[in-house]
């Protein structure tokens, strides 16, 4: 019994490593402030300090696509003061798309948990006189069939999916990309640019205050939070059923005690109703992922679209 007792108190008193108990534990994020990401991290960051009673710091690391910061955690200390929170695009289609990303996920991290999914979508700026998605492609043929559309990075899921759009359509559309969503919704709501796709998250409160019209979701399914909304697949436009996924991720060499405890703290914060409700007003569908379920989810999401990009002849760059 008193063994027990005593293991038991030494996982209590387990630290994050070797983290020193006046360090903070930062959460790389590698999109703008101002973002559905750097949202969501916040968040998060805030019931995460709460529930570990350790000070969490949101770090912005934006370029690239994330992957700036998807490097910089490459670079960090295994000491459970460094996490990354990022979907899909960073962990899953940057390798795919780069020669050299700098990183190798299944080398350079740890999966530690996954804790939502989530949709992209197409949205029209205000002064785009488009209701829908086949009036805005009429739009388009009607302005010669030129047409430019935001992408919050480059060679992403959402610029294939624009591709696919135009030739599909007939029309020349244009990928634009920006540096994250947030300077693409910025130039969406001036007029800058008529149409962007992006994150539910991303896009949802310039949505619901009808500053932009979300005219599609990718997914199987619509959103509960935009069930007027019709799919892709719905209007004609398939292959973009599978949805990307949230995660969070340690350097290679955390330990898995450390891992395990981040991984269960993620997995009570996100069951609160405040933050569950939180999360699933900014576009999320919430569900917990476990390390080895990210993990397969990662693979099998990236083996999916590796097929995809080499069947749209797209080169790394």
């Amino acid at each position: 019994m008193l063994q027990r007792r005593s293991a038991l108190a030494a996982l209590a008193a387990l630290p994050f490593a070797a983290r020193a108990d006046d360090k903070p534990i930062r959460l790389l994020v590698g999109f703008p402030a101002g973002g559905g990401t750097d949202a969501i991290a916040r968040l998060l960051g805030e019931a995460l300090q709460a529930s570990l009673g350790t000070p969490v710091i949101v770090e912005n690391k934006p370029g690239a696509g994330g992957q700036i910061a998807a490097q910089a955690l490459k670079a960090a200390a295994p000491d459970g003061t460094t996490f990354f929170v990022s979907h899909d695009h960073t962990i899953s289609i940057l390798p795919l798309v780069l020669k050299n990303p700098g990183f190798d996920p299944a080398h350079d991290f740890v999966p530690v948990a996954g804790f939502a999914t989530f949709a992209n979508a197409l949205a029209l700026s205000g002064g785009t006189p488009a209701a829908s998605l086949p009036e805005y492609l009429a739009w388009v043929k009607k302005q010669g069939g030129q047409g430019s559309v935001g992408v919050p990075a480059p060679a992403s899921v959402p610029e294939f999916l624009v591709k696919l759009l135009g030739e599909k359509n007939g029309l020349n559309l244009l990928a634009v990309p920006y540096r994250g969503s947030a300077p693409m919704i910025a130039d969406m709501l001036g007029n800058q640019i008529s149409a962007g796709v992006g994150s539910v998250p991303d896009l949802i409160t310039n949505h619901q205050q009808k500053k932009l019209r979300i005219v599609a979701v990718m997914g199987q399914q619509r959103q509960g939070v935009l069930p007027e909304v019709p799919t892709f697949a719905e209007l004609g436009v398939a292959g973009f059923e599978d949805l990307p996924y949230y995660g969070l991720f340690a350097p290679a060499g955390t330990a898995p005690a450390v891992v395990e405890r981040f991984s269960n703290a993620l997995a009570g914060v996100i069951n609160q109703p405040v933050v569950k409700a939180r999360l699933t007003e900014l576009g999320l569908s919430v569900a917990m992922m476990s390390s080895a379920q990210l993990a397969t989810r990662e693979r099998a999401y990236s083996a999916a679209w590796a097929k995809i990009i080499k069947a749209g002849g797209f080169q790394p760059q």
